[in-house]
């Protein structure tokens, strides 16, 4: 095994869930991963900047559902419900234009998240963002790891930076780190997230750990 091992790959099924959920006769299974990924991809550059955490599937037989995680879902909705119905609209039309199998029974759910400032997703976009706005990386992840070490059931927290920081010619990596990061403990949950920064003068690469402490079988059973 390497070194280095997705903390969200490293912990499916004893913590973590799939985030495609679904059962595909042998003929289906190409073009339901092909879909799976393809659509995704569209919704998180169509829906960046609406602070979304992550982007579940699930298909049955005749239905597939999809599930938005954002802590700001009255983006995405609208008005009584305009940017949603809009939303669902767009997503079948891609799916016509990709030439994917088109579900009889579609559902698009937006569910919100409670503690963004515990989610790695949403907190790697907040980076980016100030990134963007040219505001200086220093205190863009300094002010960040603080909202994050205050959040509600945080036990630690790690935020690696890495390309042309500051404009600077030769490309390095600045790192923040507080609390533990137990990532070879299977039973911590710990979420992480890879995001870009784009600027005028290159791309940032933004890494982010967050701790929320150690979950027993009795908790996963509760929740």
């Amino acid at each position: 095994m390497s070194k280095i091992v997705h903390p969200y790959a490293h912990r499916l099924i004893t913590l973590r869930d799939w985030k495609s959920r679904w059962f595909a006769e042998p003929k289906k299974y190409v073009s339901y991963l092909k879909g799976d990924v393809l659509i995704r991809e569209y919704l998180e550059k169509k829906l960046r900047g609406m602070h979304v955490s992550s982007i579940e599937i699930e298909r049955s037989r005749k239905a597939t559902r999809f599930i938005i995680r954002t802590s700001r879902p009255g983006l995405i909705i609208g008005r009584s419900g305009e940017g949603a119905t809009k939303l669902k609209e767009d997503i079948l039309k891609k799916m016509d234009k990709l030439q994917l199998l088109k579900p009889e029974d579609f559902k698009l759910e937006i569910v919100e998240v409670g503690n963004p400032e515990a989610d790695a997703s949403i907190v790697a976009y907040m980076i980016a963002e100030g990134l963007e706005k040219r505001m200086p990386y220093r205190r863009v992840i300094k002010q960040i790891m603080e909202k994050v070490m205050t959040a509600r059931g945080v036990e630690g927290a790690r935020i690696v930076l890495s390309g042309r920081l500051g404009g600077a010619d030769i490309a390095r990596t600045e790192e923040i780190k507080r609390g533990s990061i137990p990532l070879q403990t299977f039973r911590a949950d710990i979420d992480f997230k890879r995001e870009r920064a784009t600027l005028s003068y290159g791309v940032i690469g933004i890494k982010v750990w967050i701790y929320r402490g150690k979950i027993f079988r009795k908790d996963n059973e509760t929740k």
